[in-house]
């Protein structure tokens, strides 16, 4: 029999994660030439902890935004891949790169681009607005929708699982 999410959430010490319908609601806004996006407040907060924490956090997105880069590794993260065409491909370089396995990874993606990397990591995850198809394959389905702190529900998930949630330095930022 296989492990369940929760069980297997206790060997993870990488986060991955897409950045358009999982950390933002997807919706893309054009203000003076340039795309803006909104991102989640406890989703920065639970990313900047993990970092913290020692877990390893990429990203992997197709967006080309370098004003989100710079948000994200402002937050602590290890690394931000823009304009990743083939998501899989991306996720073995960064393996090779970091030297993590699949039964170390967490993925949270939500739509079709996210599906191979889904298929391989140990926990899957998607927001609770996720294709269908992504929704079919994923260990665990938030029940937050995309920029609405699913990235902090699985995170603390995770850290609370492995005994790390709120301790003494989760006061300060």
């Amino acid at each position: 029999m296989s492990k369940s999410y929760k069980e297997k959430l206790a060997n993870i010490t990488t986060f991955i994660f897409d950045v358009d319908g999982v950390m933002t609601d997807g919706k893309v806004y054009l203000v003076r030439d340039d795309f803006v996006r909104a991102f989640n407040s406890r989703d920065g907060y639970a990313l900047q902890y993990a970092s913290k924490k020692g877990y390893r956090v990429l990203i992997i997105t197709g967006g080309s935004s370098v004003r989100v880069k710079d948000r994200l590794m402002g937050l602590g993260v290890t690394e931000v891949r823009l304009k990743s065409k083939n998501k899989l491909k991306v996720y073995e370089e960064l393996q090779e790169q970091y030297g993590f396995t699949d039964d170390e990874a967490l993925y949270m993606g939500d739509d079709i681009p996210d599906y191979e990397v889904l298929k391989r990591v140990s926990v899957s995850t998607c927001p609770q607005d996720a294709a269908e198809e992504i929704k079919r394959i994923t260990d665990y389905q938030s029940p937050k929708k995309g920029g609405h702190h699913c990235v902090r529900d699985v995170i603390e998930q995770t850290l609370r699982a492995q005994g790390t949630w709120f301790s003494e330095d989760a006061m300060e930022w």
